[in-house]
């Protein structure tokens, strides 16, 4: 007997999703995810890849909103593992660039599925720092605040909710 395979559709990347592992539930609608990177951006501003009733959603409506941020590493990568990190950077929703001089990243990504703050936390898991100076924590706090302002204005406002499993 042929067991039925749901599938489903992230709402944040598209991506055909064939578990229900990571799912949540959101103004009475069921909606699952390829990843925890999308659970969160979803968590964070549902709007933007469901609207509101009358509104499409930014993302229907294929808004990406790339951005090119540079960061600094606390030392520069070892040439063996640069390739490696690249790969690894570069295997998350959204990332479009990842180039490493030295002790500096520079990385293009489209904040519709991923944000600063993401890569950052990336970066950490793997056991690499960030630059610790002043200047740098004051700048990455910086962007994580211009972003988290950036999406919220791109929440359409008024008007599609409802529940999208196009």
């Amino acid at each position: 007997m042929k067991k039925n395979i749901a599938i489903f559709k992230d709402v944040v990347c598209e991506m055909e999703v064939y578990s229900s592992d990571i799912a949540m539930d959101y103004m009475g609608c069921h909606y699952v995810f390829c990843s925890e990177q999308c659970l969160e951006r979803f968590r964070l501003n549902p709007h933007l890849y469901i609207g509101y009733p009358g509104s499409e959603s930014p993302k229907h409506a294929g808004v990406e909103v790339l951005k090119k941020r540079k960061m600094k590493l606390a030392e520069a990568l070892p040439p063996e593992v640069e390739n490696m990190f690249i790969d690894y950077i570069g295997s998350m929703m959204g990332i479009h660039l990842v180039e490493v001089d030295g002790d500096s990243v520079t990385i293009v990504y489209d904040l519709m599925q991923a944000t600063e703050a993401q890569i950052e936390k990336k970066i950490t898991d793997i056991g690499l720092m960030l630059g610790d100076g002043m200047m740098e924590k004051i700048k990455r706090a910086f962007i994580d605040y211009i972003e988290e302002i950036e999406v919220e204005s791109l929440e359409a406002r008024r008007g599609s909710g409802g529940c999208h499993h196009h």
